[in-house]
């Protein structure tokens, strides 16, 4: 497989990710605010509300859970972090807005699980 071909496939299998995972959080209520937002820092994959928190999740896939866990590094979640606070800027509350930070992974089944403040060590 070329890495162009390899590139694209992954790309496509991080939207899908994404969509399961933002079916997920609908299902159970949560308003779905930006998909792949963009700041100067980088991105963040799905923003949700739930009431007044702002909900910044991060989606990887793999074959397996464990495996997609993997994937997520210090530096990613110190990023995120950064580029999260910009967004918050923009809020109301500014960064006195309440805000959790998830980690969702889905295997190759498309199951999902969702590590609710995930970031806690970042």
């Amino acid at each position: 497989m070329t890495t162009t071909l390899r590139n694209a496939t992954n790309y496509q299998a991080g939207l899908s990710a994404e969509a399961i995972v933002a079916r997920d959080y609908l299902s159970r209520g949560r308003t779905l605010a930006e998909k792949r937002w963009r700041g100067t820092g980088g991105e963040i994959d799905l923003i949700f509300r739930e009431g007044d928190r702002v909900v910044f999740t991060e989606v990887k896939k793999s074959r397996t859970h464990e495996m997609a866990m993997q994937r997520l590094s210090p530096r990613q979640m110190r990023r995120i972090c950064a580029t999260a606070s910009e967004y918050i800027a923009g809020e109301p509350r500014g960064q006195l807005t309440e805000m959790r930070f998830d980690f969702a992974t889905v295997d190759q089944a498309g199951t999902v699980r969702i590590l609710e403040n995930a970031f806690m060590e970042a």
